[in-house]
């Protein structure tokens, strides 16, 4: 019924409707600015050149006319200032244009960017001055002319450098911004551009009257150096990247602070660089940044406040989860959605239009009125924007947009519909730019992929209430269920993996899954909910949740059953409770940790010693035990693996599946199939075992959900 909107403009035809009549003017202005922006980067780019050329002429009319003091003073010594100020301006705005084209990438590739293309500058430097002093050393010759064009290079090197740090740190220091900081930021800008008239005018900021003044600006830039939210969000692996790079760009702070310190009292060069006040600041901006950056990542520093966050998300969509258990409604769904969204991206307006039947109406109002509502609404109606996904983080470069006058800076439009129908529409303003980034939008949706679940759910249970279709209702809550099952693992050189599950009922409470950690780390959990049918169903569901949103802090396996079991305590019946093993596979360790809360024993063999046998491990039921003291109950084991190994996971399903005289196929007869099959491929010993399984109890005589994991490790293991 609704179409997502393409954004290309491929032909006009000749009966163009009126709203695309309107569109065409709003499409035009945007290539116009796309076309100004271009067009201004150019003339930044040849701005910069000039200058620096003409400060290099000027530099060294300045250098011969000392040299020969007969000769004519032709060079213009006042006039370098202001051709310095117009080249340090000229590449860092050419810089702030340029760092737009850098989101969406992650944060390890902002550094790689930086050092590739900023960083290694200052390797050059160097290998350019080690030249000039092995060409003048071996010639027994002073050149001062080629030693200022030297220092020239140099200079221009450094302020390329210092404007793509100023502007990549910018993009880091602004991640998960609020107001405040972004009025920081901006301030500091404009002081930091400011301290460009002391050059233009001459003065020498080391005098006592201006030491205080940067002083505080020293402190200011300390302050700004405490934002680091970024950090939080790298894994082992790239954190270890990106101390090298942090290192390696820390360097190049170095080597340029080195080379203009050995020069500053240089009898030979005729201009002196390090003179320039807003240089200085700038390398200290970016030092200290570097620096702060590099010992956070390297000491691991709290950051609580993310995973407080992650937290908060996490009890949110619990809530979502639970809406159908407690008995709510949609406008109490709605309600969680509303609240938690808000707080998940720090919203300072919002509205929720609720769809009923052909009916639109505004069930929700934050901080803003109906008459500013009509006015959105028009101007996306003239953009053809309706019941679509939608982000705009610079509500201000859009022309519509900034003739409403509105306080808001960033829109996003999460529309709540299935493939069938569409329950209504989120709009979500903040007050800044860029208020909405990739993993709050990421948050945002799945909150609503998890109302739109609720929602279905919720009408399907009264559908199945009113129209006795019971049946349907079940077959359409196993299709929710087997979507959250993986149906693939990831392929690796370093291990393989074979499952099956099947429940006993229409739905059931088995589940497995698992969260690719890292390059070289993958946790894989497997569970059983007491109980069958829908309500273990939706336990089951919850259970995901829980997994992916506690796991996303890449904690260890004992420490997830403890806080999955606080959580679980929240919303489990005081009858039911669920067991489940937690396993963390590191192939660059080839070993792997689990923990196991109550949960059938794991099954395993030792391809070194030729042995099949059981981990006998501690560990209870997440739901059994609702306090504190539940953390006396759970042990943490860690095991090395061999080429070869097999490891065999399992519900009680499995063992306590029963033949016709009423007899367990049991532990001891799933370890003779192992010791009969581990040579083969793992997709080879689950069929063996489920055939075998299958002569044991007969046809059609399945009495509980059964669920089973073989992980093989390869003999090929790839290298670290």
């Amino acid at each position: 019924m609704f179409n997502e909107r393409k954004f290309f403009l491929p032909f006009i035809k000749q009966n163009t409707t009126n709203t695309q009549k309107q569109l065409l003017p709003k499409l035009s202005t945007v290539f116009r600015f796309m076309l100004y922006k271009t067009n201004v980067k150019s003339l930044l780019v040849t701005a910069a050149i000039i200058s620096w050329v003409l400060l290099l002429g000027n530099v060294l009319l300045m250098a011969e006319s000392v040299r020969q003091p007969g000769a004519i003073k032709l060079a213009l010594p006042y006039i370098n200032n202001l051709l310095i100020i117009v080249f340090i301006l000229a590449v860092f705005l050419f810089q702030r244009l340029s760092a737009n084209n850098l989101k969406g990438i992650d944060f390890s590739s902002y550094l790689w960017n930086l050092f590739s293309k900023a960083a290694i500058a200052a390797y050059l430097s160097i290998a350019l001055y080690f030249a000039y002093k092995l060409s003048t050393g071996y010639a027994r010759l002073q050149s001062p002319l080629l030693l200022h064009i030297v220092y020239q290079v140099n200079f221009g090197l450094l302020v390329y450098f210092l404007a793509k740090s100023f502007y990549i740190w910018r993009q880091l220091l602004l991640y998960h911004k609020n107001k405040f900081l972004q009025v920081a930021w901006e301030w500091f800008e404009l002081l930091l551009f400011s301290t460009l008239i002391l050059t233009l005018l001459n003065f020498n900021y080391t005098n006592y009257i201006f030491l205080p003044l940067f002083g505080l600006f020293g402190c200011y830039i300390l302050f700004l150096c405490t934002n680091l939210k970024w950090v939080a969000y790298l894994s082992f692996n790239k954190k270890s990247r990106s101390l090298v790079l942090l290192g390696a760009i820390l360097v190049s702070c170095y080597i340029f602070t080195k080379f203009f310190q050995e020069f500053s009292d240089s009898q030979e060069l005729v201009i002196d660089y390090s003179d320039v006040g807003f240089l200085m600041l700038a390398m200290m901006f970016v030092g200290c940044y570097t620096l702060a950056a590099f010992l956070v990542s390297l000491f691991s520093l709290p950051t609580s406040s993310v995973f407080e966050q992650k937290s908060e998300d996490l009890l949110n969509f619990q809530r979502l989860s639970q809406s159908i258990q407690q008995g709510q409604n949609e406008s109490q769904v709605y309600n969680t959605l509303f609240e938690s969204t808000i707080k998940a991206s720090d919203a300072t307006a919002a509205w929720f239009e609720m769809v009923r039947g052909n009916n639109t109406h505004v069930s929700h109002l934050l901080n803003i009125n109906n008459e500013q509502i009509e006015r959105i609404r028009h101007l996306l109606l003239a953009y053809n924007i309706q019941n679509i996904d939608y982000i705009n983080n610079n509500l201000d470069r859009n022309t519509g947009f900034r003739d409403l006058a509105l306080p808001w800076k960033s829109l996003i439009i999460l529309p709540i519909k299935s493939k069938k129908h569409v329950f209504g529409t989120l709009y979500l303003l903040r007050d800044i730019e860029q208020g909405f980034d990739r993993e709050t939008v990421n948050v945002l949706r799945t909150f609503t992929s998890q109302t739109i679940l609720t929602i279905e759910n919720l009408r399907l249970v009264a559908e199945s209430l009113q129209n006795e279709r019971y049946k349907e209702e079940l077959k359409i809550a196993t299709q929710v269920q087997e979507s959250l099952i993986p149906k693939t693992f990831p392929t690796d050189s370093w291990f393989e993996i074979a499952t099956h599950a099947v429940a006993a009922k229409e739905v059931g409470g088995d589940f497995y899954d698992f969260l690719q950690l890292s390059e070289s780390r993958i946790a894989i959990i497997i569970g059983d909910v007491s109980g069958k049918g829908i309500s273990a169903a939706f336990h089951m569901a919850q259970m995901k949740g829980i997994f992916h949103g506690l796991m996303q802090q890449d904690m260890p396996p004992s420490e997830f059953m403890k806080q999955a079991n606080s959580a679980l305590s929240r919303c489990l019946e005081k009858t039911s409770f669920i067991t489940s093993s937690l396993y963390i596979i590191d192939y660059r360790m080839q070993g792997f940790m689990f923990a196991r809360a109550g949960h059938c024993h794991t099954l395993y063999y030792n391809a070194m010693m030729e042995d099949v046998f059981y981990f006998q491990t501690d560990g209870l039921g997440l739901g059994i035990v609702r306090d504190k003291s539940y953390n006396n109950h759970v042990r943490e084991m860690y095991y090395d693996y061999n080429p070869g190994d097999v490891m065999v996971i399992y519900t009680d399903g499995i063992v306590e599946a029963r033949n016709a005289e009423n007899d367990e196929y049991g532990e001891d007869r799933l370890k003779y199939m192992l010791t009969q099959t581990y040579h083969l491929e793992a997709e080879d010993i689950k069929c063996a075992i489920i055939n075998d399984l299958e002569d044991f109890t007969g046809p059609d005589n399945l009495y509980d959900d059964q669920t089973l994991l073989v992980i093989k490790f390869k003999p090929v293991q790839p290298k670290a």
